[in-house]
């Protein structure tokens, strides 16, 4: 299957790059293959024309993914006259699109993000994707999708240690149980305002205020009005409007406060456009 569609304000690179996701990987010819559901894909640029060649049969499900039917460009031109320190950040990582990736997929993949690098998150979801995921055949080569909580629950938590996964096994090990015995509906979820789906995640083992608004941000809730702060946000957010002579001590809700101020419900992809260009520059 291959589809070219045009496509504004996407660049593979910022789209694959900007640590949203972690399946997707970039190829010696520019393009990038990732897999995503059921479905293996590669990514190429071709002018103003995004062509994307594998398994997917269905355009629907391509553009959904790759949130094609939003106008960043509208976004991008109403966030970049809030100040020069945001539409600096925004002409860096223009082609940035938010993808809407699988809830349960995000929420394990982020659990494993904590206080981990993206080389070594990339390796352990793949380690975990071929020992309980399925098999996609595409171009002679095998890829995995990601676990679903049936599949995940037939790991231990020595089975989980066993790839890599640290003091994270139990965490995922436990959030598994809670999803798998029913104790939290994830389908619930896209009913709730944001403060209530955040309070229904903070409830899963592992998951932190953080990680919480990067599951909101990242998945398939699509919720633009939160602001994920690590070190690089506190590093650019300190450097660039709170002067703090020890960014160490700058408060989160310091953060929050001036997020919400000036970006408003638009704080989600206005953090992106900052953290992509602090990190890369």
């Amino acid at each position: 299957m291959k589809y070219k569609i045009e496509a504004e304000s996407f660049e593979p690179k910022d789209v694959f790059e900007c640590g949203q996701c972690f399946r997707w990987n970039a190829n010696q010819d520019g393009t990038y293959t990732g897999v995503f559901g059921n479905n293996v894909l590669n990514v190429k640029k071709d002018r103003n024309k995004i062509i994307f060649t594998g398994t997917c049969k269905y355009e629907d499900e391509i553009k959904r993914y790759f949130d094609l039917d939003r106008d960043y460009k509208q976004i991008k031109n109403s966030l970049s006259i809030i100040d020069d320190n945001l539409k600096e950040s925004i002409e860096y990582g223009q082609g940035i699109r938010i993808l809407n990736q699988d809830l349960w997929e995000t929420i394990i993949s982020f659990i494993i993000s904590a206080n981990n690098n993206i080389p070594r998150i990339k390796g352990i979801i793949e380690r975990l994707s071929k020992k309980y995921g399925e098999p996609i055949e595409y171009e002679k080569e095998t890829y995995y999708s990601f676990p679903t909580p049936e599949q995940l629950s037939k790991a231990s938590i020595e089975d989980l240690r066993n790839l890599g996964l640290g003091f994270r096994d139990v965490r995922i090990y436990e959030t598994t149980k809670l999803v798998l015995e029913g104790k939290m509906n994830l389908k619930n979820l896209y009913d709730m305002n944001t403060n209530d789906a955040r309070e229904e995640l903070l409830k899963l083992s592992g998951v932190g205020p953080k990680v919480a608004d990067c599951i909101l941000l990242f998945s398939d809730l699509k919720r633009f009005d939160v602001f994920p702060i690590d070190v690089w946000v506190r590093r650019v957010m300190n450097e660039l409007y709170i002067h703090h002579e020890d960014e160490n001590k700058v408060n989160k809700k310091e953060i929050q406060k001036i997020a919400d101020r000036m970006f408003g419900n638009m704080q989600g992809l206005a953090q992106q456009y900052l953290f992509y260009f602090r990190r890369e520059n």
